[in-house]
């Protein structure tokens, strides 16, 4: 591995615009599919973008202000030791591929990702198992790094601490690194968005792309006739789905009558009172359409529709 940049006396601003000279061990399994809160669509936006990207959230503070009492829970329960790297690294073969690690191991070829989640994300974790995205994390690290293990321990808060041991997979690596030159060099360099993936995420990113309009009428050619006629069978089918469930719970309530709840060993059924407040749109607009006018927003948004020719 190669070193890109000391972290010691670097600002957040400037590790952010470092992190888009290429591919993190967070962006690898976005890149990959398999990480269900980011896609492919938001790292190339990320990384094709002019500002430096700065979300962030509790739960991301948090783990960061956890990461070394996680590396601590990790030597008391190995016995063995870790040092910060204090450096983003990168692939002297495939310099695009940076790594920005939580710990590296003393004494032994291996590296540890620390990590933190919710209770309610527990089962993400049993019997041995990690979530696929993190796997692919950690053999990103062992790609740039040249390591022959990553390990990576987690914080479940309030209920247990695990740490597991992965050992390297070159036929993993090989095709991560094919994934990751693909991405770089046809999407990040080619200027080129990454195929969509029917997430909202995606369709905010195209969105943002593509704000502005020109009163123009474009072609659309047959290709893509079998797309737009699976789709009217895709809706044809979530609206009978939608049908017959709506058809499941009034049976349910037709049951139930005035009990609020119904409960077995295997579900348990509540329709109760909720008492809601909502404003009133059309009296405030009638009555009051001054303060109505004060407080009304336009939202511009490109509306889009199908319909048959």
């Amino acid at each position: 591995m190669k070193r890109l940049v000391s972290t010691l006396n670097l600002s957040h601003e400037e590790w952010l615009r470092y992190r888009k000279r290429g591919i993190g061990g967070s962006d690898a399994g976005a890149i990959c599919g398999l990480n269900p809160y980011v896609t492919a669509m938001q790292v190339y936006h990320d990384k094709t973008s002019d500002t430096a990207d700065d979300t962030d959230n509790e739960a991301m503070r948090q783990g960061r202000d956890l990461e070394e009492y996680v590396s601590q829970r990790f030597m008391e329960a190995t016995g063995k030791k870790v040092r910060r790297a204090n450096a983003i690294f990168y692939n002297e073969d495939n310099p695009f591929m940076l790594a920005n690690v939580d710990r590296l191991l003393v004494g032994e070829d291996a590296g540890l990702e620390c990590k933190t989640a919710s209770p309610y994300m527990a089962d993400k974790w049993k019997d041995g198992e990690i979530p696929m995205h993190y796997q692919i994390q950690c053999h990103h690290y062992m790609a740039v790094c040249d390591t022959r293990a990553w390990y990576i321990a987690v914080l479940i808060y309030g209920k247990e601490f695990k740490f597991h041991k992965i050992e390297r997979d070159e036929d993993i690596i090989t095709d991560l690194i094919q994934i990751e030159k693909d991405f770089w060099e046809n999407n990040v360099l080619g200027h080129t968005l990454p195929a969509p993936d029917g997430s909202k995420a995606a369709d905010t990113v195209i969105s943002n792309y593509f704000k502005e309009t020109k009163p123009v009428s474009i072609l659309l050619p047959p290709s893509f006739d079998g797309m737009l006629e699976h789709r009217q069978d895709l809706v044809s089918a979530i609206d009978e789905m939608k049908k017959e469930k709506k058809q499941i719970e009034q049976e349910l309530k037709l049951y139930m009558g005035k009990a609020e709840t119904a409960e077995n060993d295997q579900f348990k059924v509540s329709w109760k009172p909720v008492d809601s407040s909502r404003v009133d749109g059309n009296k405030l607009k009638e009555e009051q359409p001054e303060i109505y006018a004060k407080y009304q927003k336009t939202i511009h948004s490109r509306r889009f529709t199908i319909n048959a020719a």
